[in-house]
C-alpha cells in the first residue's frame, strides 16, 4: 500500500486529450521548462551527497584514523552498489512516477548524511556510503524516461547531454561548498561534520522541491505524445499494444542485441574516462617529474573540457545527422585515441602547453560518447516505455568499466608499464568504435520505416 501512494508502483493513468491546440502549445512549453529545470537542479545536487566527501578525503582519514587503502574500499563499494542499484532503479522507474522516484531517492540519499557525523567505524561508514549508493542510483533513470517522453528524437541528443552537464555543475559547486566549510572549520565557526550535514541539508530542501515541480508523461497531463507534437518519429516503437511490461522488457532490452552491444561499448568508454582522469594525476608526477601544484592545476582541465564536449556532441548529432549519435561518436572515439597517445608521449615539464592541449582533448572527447552511448544513442535503439530500465542496464555495464579502471589497469600498469596502460585506453577506443558502428544501420532504418 506505501508503495501505491507513494507511486512507486503505479505511473498515472492518461487523462482525456485535450484538443485545443492553444492550450496544448502552452502547456508544452511550460512542462518543457519545468521538467528540464527541476531534473537539472535535482541532479546536480545528487552530486552534493556524491562527491562531497571527495575534497574532504585528508580530513576524513585524519578524523576516523582510516588509511588510503581503507579510503578506496569506500570507492569500490560505492561503484558495485551504484552500478547494481542503477540497474534496478531502471527496472523500478520504468513503472514509476518520475516525481516521486525521484524526490525520494534524493531525500534518503541527503537524509542519511545526517549520521555521517555521529560514525567512528570504518564498517559503519562503508555500509552508509553503500546505503547512499544506492539512494543515488535513483537519480538518473527518472531523468531518462522524462527525457525520452518530454522531448522528442530529433531534438534529444542536444537535451540529454546538457542535462548530462549537471553531474559536472554537481561536482563543482559541491567542491566550492565543501571548501568554504574547512576553511569555516579551520576559522573555529562550524565543526568538520557540516560537510555532511549541510549537503543534506540542501539535498533534503531541493527533494521537497522535485515533489512540486516534477512531472510525469505528458498524456497524464492530457498532453498528446512528444512524437505526436513535434510531428517526429520513434526510432523504435512498440507494436504489439497488448504486451505485458515484462514482454517489453523481454523483447526490447533482454533480447536487444543493440542495446547489448552499446552497453558493453559503455564498459570500455568508462575505463577510458576513469582511466585517463584517475590515473592521470599519478603518471604525470611520478613518470613525468611535474610538481604537485601543476599536477592538481593540470588535472582540473579534464572535467573543465568535458561540459562544452559533451554538449557540442549532441548538437552535432542533432544538427547535422538528425539525432543519430553513430557518426558523431566515431568522429569523437578517433580524436579520442590520438588525444590520449599525444598525452602519452608529450605530457611533461617541458612541454606545458601540449600537456593542456592534450588534457583539455582528452575531456573534451571523452565526454561525447560517454553522454551519448548509453543514454541517447540507447534511446534510439530501444522503446521509450523501457527507457529507464535501458538506462539502469547501461548504468551497470559503464560501473563495471569504473572497476576495472581502478584494479584491471592498476595491474597492468604494475607489471606492463606505464604505456600498456595508455595502450589499453586506446585500444579501448577501437573496441568501443567497432561495438558502435554495429548501430550505423539500425539508427537510419527504423527512422525510414516508422
Amino acid at each position: 500500500m506505501i508503495y501505491k501512494e507513494l507511486g512507486l508502483k503505479q505511473i498515472p493513468p492518461a487523462k482525456d486529450k485535450i484538443t485545443d491546440k492553444t492550450e496544448i502549445s502552452k502547456m508544452y512549453t511550460r512542462g518543457r521548462r519545468k521538467m528540464f529545470i527541476s531534473m537539472y537542479l535535482g541532479y546536480t545536487v545528487f552530486y552534493f551527497t556524491r562527491k562531497n566527501m571527495t575534497p574532504a578525503l585528508p580530513l576524513l582519514s585524519d578524523k576516523l584514523e582510516v588509511d588510503i587503502v581503507e579510503l578506496g574500499i569506500l570507492s569500490t563499494v560505492f561503484y558495485v552498489v551504484y552500478g547494481i542499484g542503477k540497474f534496478i532503479s531502471g527496472l523500478l522507474a520504468d513503472r514509476a512516477n518520475i516525481r516521486t522516484f525521484m524526490a525520494l531517492g534524493l531525500f534518503c540519499a541527503s537524509f542519511i548524511h545526517l549520521f555521517f557525523g555521529f560514525l567512528n567505524s570504518l564498517y559503519l561508514l562503508i555500509f552508509f556510503w553503500g546505503l547512499n549508493a544506492a539512494f543515488q542510483s535513483m537519480g538518473f533513470p527518472p531523468i531518462a524516461k522524462g527525457m525520452v517522453h518530454w522531448f522528442s528524437p530529433r531534438e534529444r541528443a542536444t537535451k540529454w547531454t546538457i542535462m548530462s552537464s549537471s553531474h559536472t555543475a554537481g561536482t563543482f559547486l559541491i567542491g566550492v561548498i565543501v571548501a568554504g566549510l574547512l576553511t569555516l572549520y579551520h576559522q573555529g565557526w562550524v565543526n568538520w561534520q557540516s560537510i555532511f550535514y549541510i549537503p543534506g541539508i540542501l539535498g533534503m530542501v531541493c527533494s521537497v522541491f522535485l515533489l512540486f515541480n516534477l512531472l510525469d508523461r505528458p498524456v497524464s497531463l492530457g498532453l498528446p505524445e512528444i512524437e505526436k507534437y513535434n510531428n517526429d518519429v520513434l526510432p523504435v516503437k512498440i507494436i504489439e499494444k497488448t504486451m505485458s511490461h515484462w514482454q517489453i522488457l523481454k523483447k526490447h532490452i533482454f533480447t536487444n542485441p543493440y542495446l547489448w552491444l552499446l552497453s558493453i561499448a559503455s564498459t570500455f568508454i568508462y575505463v577510458i574516462r576513469f582511466g585517463t582522469l584517475d590515473w592521470g594525476t599519478k603518471f604525470m608526477y611520478d613518470v613525468k617529474g611535474m610538481d604537485e601544484i601543476s599536477v592538481a592545476i593540470f588535472w582540473t582541465l579534464m572535467p573543465l573540457a568535458g561540459m562544452p564536449g559533451g554538449i557540442i556532441a549532441g548538437y552535432i548529432a542533432d544538427r547535422f545527422y538528425q539525432g543519430r549519435c553513430t557518426p558523431i561518436n566515431l568522429i569523437y572515439l578517433t580524436l579520442l585515441a590520438l588525444s590520449i597517445t599525444g598525452f602519452y608521449f608529450y605530457a611533461g615539464p617541458d612541454h606545458y602547453i601540449l600537456t593542456g592541449v592534450f588534457l583539455l582533448a582528452m575531456g573534451f572527447f571523452v565526454d561525447g560518447p560517454q553522454n551519448l552511448v548509453s543514454g541517447v544513442q540507447a534511446s534510439r535503439v530501444t522503446v521509450n516505455e523501457a527507457m529507464g530500465t535501458a538506462c539502469g542496464f547501461g548504468g551497470l555495464f559503464s560501473y563495471i568499466g569504473a572497476a576495472l579502471s581502478g584494479v584491471g589497469l592498476a595491474y597492468i600498469t604494475k607489471h606492463f608499464g606505464w604505456g600498456a596502460m595508455y595502450g589499453s585506453c586506446v585500444a579501448s577506443c577501437v573496441i568501443t568504435a567497432i561495438l558502435v558502428s554495429f548501430t550505423w544501420k539500425k539508427e537510419k532504418i527504423d527512422r525510414q520505416n516508422n
